[in-house]
C-alpha cells in the first residue's frame, strides 16, 4: 500500500463530512445561495496568495531540483488561479474584496505557513496535499453527480478537469517518494499534518457556509 494510501484512510472521516457538508451538496445541486459562494471566492483567493506562499517555502527545502522546480510550479499556479478569481468570479459577482480573512481562513493559512517555515519538508509536503488531493476529489465527485444547468459550472470543471490532475498527481508522487525514505516518527508527523490540514478543509467549507465573521 502506498503512503498516500495509508494517509487517505487516515483522514477518511473528514473527507466524509467534507462531501457530504451542505455547502458541497448544495453547490452539487446547484442551489448553492449567491452570497454563501461570494464568500467563499473570496475566502480562497485570500487563501491562494498564502498557499502559493506556502508551497514556494516549501520547495526551498527540496532534496532535489526537480522537487523544487515542481513546488515552485505548484507555486505559480496558485498566484495564476488567484488571479484568474479576481478577473472572472470578482467581476461577474461584483465581489466585495474589503473583508479580510475570516477565521477558517485564518486558520487554515498560518497553519500551512508555519508547517511550511520550521517543519521538515516531508511534513511539510503532507500539510500542502489535502489541497490538491481533497479538491480534486470532491470537484469528481460534485461533476459525476451534479444537477445541470448548474451555476457553478466553471469551478466544477476546473477542480474536475485533467489539468489540475496532473498537479495532483505530481504531488502524490512525491508524497510517496519522501515517504519511503522517511523513519516511521517522520511518516507519523507527516500523516499528524495531513489530518490536521484535511480537518481545516473542513473548517474552510464550513466557514464559507456559516459566512463566519470576528465576534470580537
Amino acid at each position: 500500500m502506498k503512503f498516500t494510501d495509508h494517509l487517505w484512510n487516515a483522514a477518511l472521516p473528514v473527507f466524509d463530512k467534507i462531501i457530504t457538508h451542505p455547502f458541497n451538496q448544495e453547490m452539487m445541486s446547484g442551489t448553492l445561495p449567491e452570497e454563501k459562494f461570494k464568500f467563499y471566492i473570496y475566502q480562497d483567493s485570500l487563501y491562494l496568495a498564502d498557499f502559493a506562499k506556502a508551497l514556494a517555502t516549501a520547495g526551498t527545502k527540496a532534496n532535489t531540483s526537480e522537487q523544487l522546480l515542481k513546488f515552485l510550479l505548484f507555486a505559480q499556479n496558485a498566484i495564476i488561479v488567484e488571479r484568474v478569481l479576481h478577473e472572472s468570479y470578482f467581476q461577474e459577482y461584483a465581489i466585495n474584496i474589503d473583508g479580510g480573512k475570516a477565521p477558517g481562513c485564518f486558520a487554515y493559512t498560518n497553519y500551512l505557513l508555519a508547517v511550511s517555515a520550521y517543519e521538515s519538508f516531508e511534513v511539510a509536503v503532507a500539510a500542502l496535499l489535502p489541497c490538491f488531493w481533497i479538491y480534486k476529489k470532491v470537484g469528481d465527485h460534485i461533476f459525476a453527480n451534479q444537477s445541470t444547468p448548474n451555476p457553478y459550472q466553471n469551478w466544477i470543471d476546473a477542480y474536475a478537469g485533467e489539468e489540475f490532475a496532473v498537479s495532483v498527481n505530481n504531488a502524490l508522487d512525491i508524497c510517496n517518494m519522501l515517504a519511503e525514505q522517511a523513519s516511521e516518527t517522520t511518516r507519523q508527523k507527516m500523516t499528524e499534518a495531513y489530518i490536521t490540514a484535511s480537518r481545516l478543509e473542513f473548517v474552510f467549507w464550513d466557514s464559507a457556509y456559516r459566512l463566519e465573521s470576528w465576534d470580537v
